[in-house]
């Protein structure tokens, strides 16, 4: 059945520091519990850890994001009673959003260490293109590659 209306999707404000969405998108989404004051100290002293200068800690996050933006991932489609991986590709804010859950997971997956120091790590190895965030990413890519044969089930 239709939807009555279509739905608008809302546009986060860029934050007040670096003047960029995608930061508002990780200081939402490292936060937990409703505790905005206490994700925002840890991003914005994260960025700082990168670098000094605003512009360049910015740019050195988003260009960290974008190495670990995927292109293709997969979806499960049931087809006359079996279930096939069907890469699809990947709409450019979906992108953005799995790289930044992808870097949040790595930091928490590393132990013994405050928030702080373990988002900086995962963020600089993204920039180099390695780390746990890089590693899902090229699975997501070969998981497509792998299975580009049921692609014509896409429709």
């Amino acid at each position: 059945m239709p939807r009555s209306r279509k739905v608008h999707k809302r546009i986060k404000e860029p934050d007040s520091k670096y003047k960029s969405r995608v930061v508002t998108k990780l200081i939402n989404m490292v936060m937990e519990d409703g505790k905005k004051s206490v994700a925002r100290t840890i991003v914005y002293e994260m960025m700082s850890n990168l670098s000094d200068d605003i512009k360049d800690a910015r740019v050195f996050f988003e260009t960290a994001v974008k190495n670990v933006m995927p292109e293709v991932e997969v979806r499960s489609r049931r087809i006359g009673g079996a279930n096939y991986q069907i890469p699809i590709p990947v709409r450019h804010d979906r992108s953005e959003t799995l790289a930044l859950r992808w870097i949040i997971e790595g930091a928490k997956s590393r132990k013994g260490k405050p928030m702080v120091e373990r988002l900086t790590e995962e963020v600089k190895m993204a920039y180099n293109k390695e780390g746990y965030a890089m590693t899902k990413k090229v699975n997501t890519h070969k998981m497509a590659d792998a299975n580009k044969a049921f692609a014509h089930f896409r429709w």
